[in-house]
């Protein structure tokens, strides 16, 4: 018989805390907190998870091997709360992107908004998720580089892009998945197989909180995705490289871009602190890099600018000793960018010199361009949002 304490209500207008997202060391603080016997903690976080992650519950009343008792304190003292999906776009090739709101986190905090995208393909089906509402980076070749950086997510925020993604493509069991065929279908198919930190924000600026959603990801008896179908993609925050490899082990990707530091200081602002130099050392000396698990180097190409043979070879001579594959990146336009996409032919020379020196060196295929959901392409409604609570407020 399991012993409770009141629950005490949260504080008017503060929300109730959402064990969706948590921890298993939150879910268990939050236990405790409850009143809880010592005893019984273990036992009921594992409980909690396979009805949170395993099983995609969304209401303590679906949790049938625990207590009517103990369903109905935990319904008063907990939420099992996800962000909020505002909009969804669905491509013409299947991808879609939803902008989500977040709960507000503090008083000052009028509900942030992120973006993140599915892509659907017929082996797999990738999930690019956010870790900051906005940036720092300002890449000048990134729409979301365009935005300022609001705050960073919490380890909730970012395990709640993923929940929403499959309550609503149904890959969670018993449920229903959409039925306009756009989604990987049949038994023991996942529609969500891979998670990629390529939406907004530097991953390695949140870096607590995006190592601790992926433990959360990886956790075999929940949501139980293989860390090597996880990959953080950073602009290159040397000092954190080392840190991720070591405490996390996901896969590395570098957003690169360019094979020279004049050139990269102007695409992105963050090699004047840490120069390629810098950066391909840290990439060598990545925990777990290795033939079989290579460090993808992300190259946008951007018509007269980084896109000649010159630039290609230099390239290859730069990842010498690096396991590597470079991922070759058709520049997104967005409303006001100030470059242009290579030309077909100019991506396929460069793409062949790559490949002829011994690196992998796929043309990425451009997915949700027609609604901005393709990489480099989003950015929040947020900057809006804030600017509508001033207006209101004065």
């Amino acid at each position: 018989m399991t012993a409770l304490l009141t629950s005490t209500p949260p504080a008017a207008g503060a929300a109730a805390l959402s064990l969706a997202g948590m921890t298993r060391a939150e879910m268990a603080d939050a236990l405790r907190a409850l009143g809880l016997p010592e005893r019984e903690i273990r036992m009921r976080v594992s409980q909690l998870w396979h009805w949170v992650y395993f099983r995609g519950a969304r209401d303590f009343s679906e949790m049938l091997n625990i207590s009517k008792t103990l369903r109905a304190t935990l319904a008063d003292a907990f939420e099992l709360r996800l962000p909020e999906i505002v909009e969804e776009q669905v491509s013409v090739d299947g991808t879609r992107k939803w902008l989500l709101r977040l709960a507000p986190v503090d008083a000052l905090d009028k509900g942030a908004e992120v973006e993140c995208v599915y892509i659907p393909e017929s082996d797999r089906g990738t999930l690019c998720v956010s870790s900051q509402v906005g940036c720092t980076l300002n890449c000048s070749f990134c729409h979301t580089g365009t935005q300022k950086l609001v705050r960073n997510l919490t380890t909730a925020e970012i395990v709640g892009q993923l929940l929403v993604a499959r309550q609503r493509l149904g890959d969670f069991p018993e449920r229903e998945r959409p039925t306009d065929g756009l989604v990987p279908a049949g038994e023991g198919v996942r529609a969500v197989s891979n998670i990629v930190f390529m939406g907004m924000g530097e991953p390695l600026y949140n870096i607590e909180n995006v190592m601790a959603a992926i433990e959360i990801m990886a956790d075999g008896d929940g949501l139980s995705l293989s860390k090597r179908r996880i990959t953080v993609s950073t602009s290159g925050v040397v000092p954190q490289i080392e840190r991720l490899g070591a405490e996390c082990g996901p896969a590395l990707a570098i957003s690169l871009h360019a094979a020279r530091d004049e050139l990269r200081n102007e695409l992105v602002p963050l090699n004047r602190k840490y120069p390629i130099k810098e950066l391909l050392q840290a990439c060598r000396d990545y925990p777990g890099a290795s033939n079989a698990r290579r460090i993808t180097f992300e190259y946008v190409m951007l018509k007269g600018v980084n896109d000649s043979p010159a630039e290609a070879r230099e390239l290859v001579r730069l990842l010498k000793g690096v396991p590597a594959k470079i991922n070759l990146i058709p520049f997104n336009p967005w409303p006001g960018a100030p470059y242009e996409c290579s030309d077909w032919d100019t991506i396929e020379r460069f793409s062949d010199i790559v490949f002829n020196a011994g690196y992998a060196s796929p043309v990425r295929t451009p997915r949700g361009r027609d609604i901005l959901a393709a990489c480099g392409q989003l950015k929040s409604e947020t900057e809006k949002l804030r600017a509508r609570a001033r207006m209101a407020a004065g």
